[in-house]
């Protein structure tokens, strides 16, 4: 028997349409107020930059911020390059490291049973309500107790603890695996880990996504100052913000160097976004 499914016609009106639609464009607007306002101050001149009252479009849009950016850059004794290796195998390997942990134990806490679950439920969500600094001094005692201070394991590895990335993959497992498709796959012979690589993650896949979107926010900005004194093992964000501290004749610089932390980010977003929709869109659907 073939079943004729119909859409659901709404009774709204093209005047109440473009009503909606004004409203989000307003919104729209004016939340990527702040973005549209570093870009401009990114390219003023400096006599543009401390005018009075402020402008928020540049006037006469120069490149003098981002070459006076990378002369200054040229001149450090660590070569800039360096600095950018140091971030991205931070990132790299802080937002890999995660994803995989944070995965393996939501799937084991979502789909096994085991005697102690629920604790180690309740302090998951426990861990969330800590504020990042209270954790700071019992950090640096492990690692230095580890001998991991002045290292890139001090950055990469505390960061595969963060139980936000847990909790946020928990939640979704166990909201959309069904407990039957897993029995179906382990009677069909499917070891554990098969089923977490092949059934479990890709259906939750807009959970690790929107975690690397997280944690890659996260580790970008770091500088690595509480833990990482050798030069050569500073990052990106720590060689800016030096370069920026020379006072108020670097205010150009400073507004080149918030668009330059700014853009990586957002591409990421803005990448791992469409797939977010785009899969959120078709989990339900054969």
């Amino acid at each position: 028997m073939r079943v004729q499914l119909r859409r659901k016609r709404l009774s709204r009106s093209v005047w109440g349409d473009l009503l909606i639609f004004a409203f989000l464009a307003a919104g729209a607007a004016f939340t990527a107020l702040p973005l549209v306002y570093t870009i401009s101050n990114a390219f003023k001149p400096m006599a543009e930059l401390f005018i009075w009252p402020p402008r928020f479009f540049v006037r006469n849009p120069t490149l003098a911020n981002f070459r006076d950016l990378f002369a200054l850059m040229g001149k450090s004794w660590v070569p800039i390059s360096r600095y950018f290796f140091n971030s991205l195998f931070i990132v790299v390997f802080g937002v890999l490291g995660n994803v995989v942990i944070a995965s393996l134990a939501a799937y084991a806490l979502s789909i096994h049973e085991f005697p102690g679950k629920e604790f180690f439920n309740e302090i998951i969500i426990l861990s969330l309500m800590f504020a990042a600094p209270v954790l700071d001094i019992p950090k640096y005692l492990i690692l230095s107790q580890l001998g991991w201070i002045n290292t890139y394991a001090a950055v990469v590895v505390p960061t595969w603890g963060w139980t936000l990335g847990l909790y946020l993959m928990k939640k979704f497992i166990d909201s959309m695996i069904p407990d039957s498709l897993i029995e179906a796959a382990r009677l069909d012979g499917a070891s554990e880990f098969r089923i977490y690589a092949q059934i479990v993650m890709p259906i939750v896949k807009p959970a690790w996504l929107t975690l690397i979107i997280l944690v890659f926010q996260q580790m970008w900005a770091t500088t690595g100052g509480q833990f990482l004194y050798a030069e050569e093992l500073k990052t990106l964000p720590y060689a800016l913000n030096q370069i920026v501290k020379g006072g108020i004749a670097r205010a150009g610089v400073a507004a080149a160097v918030t668009l330059m932390m700014m853009v990586v980010p957002i591409l990421v977003f803005l990448f791992n976004q469409s797939k977010i929709v785009e899969t959120m869109g078709t989990s339900g659907l054969d």
